[in-house]
């Protein structure tokens, strides 16, 4: 099939490459926001595993073809729009081309996450003559090719036989093992993308703020989580406590949860809740380092490991390491930061200061000099540290643990205080 992309998002990207792969003519239009020759410098386009050696082998097949106009397309048989919710007018400026008045029955899939509803407004933009559909996004950073070849499902929005037909067709490569479809009306599948996120923050706030009453009655919340998970009804997925979401696409995702909330007149009480509580947890190491120093924080150097909003991305959007610098600079703390990835992003945000130090290869550097480490994502390089040398490096021996990753009993055997966001644990002897 002829495939009229626009994007300039990881949707867009994995999109462009996974279609090209098997077979399809796509024109890849990036939106004017991040043009090809900025995507192609784009740390985060790089670092995903997979998505760039299949980019480069589709531009060099010709099944992949980078247009910078409308007018450069010829005649889809698809239009694929994976855009930003603030991209609106450009999902609009697009299917009011001259393109589409001269041809008719061009399905239109949306793979961006809109209002509610945005589906059928811009099928009638195309007119009558076409179809649509809604696919919403549903990739997870850091492994996208897998997610978009390998899915195990897909929310399939169609109100139409027509654009049911070609959505499956277009996919067909990506769902030979069994139908991965769950076709519900458009509107209902924009919803349920939603809702979905929206029940997975809530499951972290929930167990976050268990981890809060955890800490305030002395109880290791590892007991409480593993009890909960055991339980049929509720399970151990999305039930881990720590330091805060972030991410564009999860924080974004329970915003627009809640516009539809409110642009319906029913304002979501539980959706405040949940994020706030997220704002609010986001600040949980810093409050320990406080409490720990009885609020004498000044002149201190900290150690943080992990910047990025999840192990295996260059991103920081939303992430909770930001808050989190904001408040101990605000106090005259020196940051020592290591992150094997998300270090160029982060002076990006926040510039060239005095008192921060980014490290990218050996996370120890971090600490050498330093009062206390604060482990923030939990790359896989950080799981199992030398702790005898961590003793050595840290002057108060302190050891935050923002993800619960380390036991806390092992860490105290090796003569450093745990603190765990509901776990803590001291060494007996020193």
């Amino acid at each position: 099939m002829r495939v009229l992309l626009h994007g300039s998002e990881l949707s867009a990207a994995t999109a462009a490459a996974a279609l090209a792969w098997v077979g399809h003519q796509v024109e890849w239009l990036p939106h004017e926001s991040a043009p090809w020759p900025q995507l192609l410098k784009a740390d985060w386009l790089r670092s995903e595993p997979e998505l760039m050696t299949h980019i480069e082998q589709a531009l060099a097949s010709g099944t992949l073809r980078i247009i910078e106009a409308p007018s450069q397309a010829h005649s889809p048989d698809v239009v694929w729009l994976a855009l930003s919710p603030d991209q609106r007018q450009a999902a609009k400026a697009l299917l009011e081309a001259p393109i589409f008045d001269q041809h008719s029955g061009a399905v239109l899939i949306n793979n961006s996450t809109f209002p509610v509803g945005e589906t059928e407004q811009l099928h009638a933009l195309m007119g009558p003559q076409h179809s649509s559909v809604a696919l919403p996004d549903t990739l997870e950073e850091g492994r996208a090719w897998v997610s978009f070849t390998r899915p195990s499902r897909w929310l399939l929005g169609c109100d139409d036989a027509t654009g049911e037909q070609v959505a499956r067709e277009l996919l067909r490569a990506f769902n030979r093992r069994n139908d991965v479809f769950q076709r519900m009306p458009c509107r209902a599948a924009e919803l349920t993308k939603l809702a979905i996120n929206g029940m997975l923050a809530t499951r972290i706030s929930y167990m976050n703020e268990i981890a809060g009453l955890a800490d305030t009655l002395g109880v290791d919340v590892e007991h409480v989580r593993q009890g909960m998970g055991a339980d049929t009804r509720i399970g151990y997925e999305y039930l881990y406590p720590g330091c805060g979401f972030g991410g564009p696409n999860f924080s974004r995702d329970l915003m627009r949860l809640a516009d539809v909330q409110s642009a319906s007149g029913r304002n979501s009480a539980l959706l405040e809740q949940v994020m706030d509580i997220n704002e609010q947890k986001k600040e949980t190491l810093f409050r320990k380092l406080w409490t720990f120093f009885e609020g004498d924080l000044a002149g201190k150097t900290i150690a943080i490991w992990g910047a990025a909003f999840k192990p295996g991305t260059t991103r920081i959007d939303h992430a909770p390491v930001l808050t989190l610098l904001a408040a101990l600079w605000a106090q005259g703390v020196k940051v020592n930061l290591h992150d094997p990835a998300a270090t160029p992003a982060l002076l990006d945000a926040v510039g060239d200061r005095n008192d921060l130090t980014t490290f990218t290869n050996d996370p120890y550097l971090a600490c050498e000099g330093a009062d206390a480490l604060m482990l923030v994502t939990e790359w896989k390089s950080y799981w199992n540290p030398d702790w005898h040398r961590l003793a050595s490096l840290l002057s108060a021996k302190l050891v935050l643990d923002g993800r619960n990753i380390y036991d806390p009993a092992f860490v105290a055997s090796c003569g450093l205080r745990y603190r765990g966001i509901g776990r803590r644990a001291d060494p007996t002897t020193y």
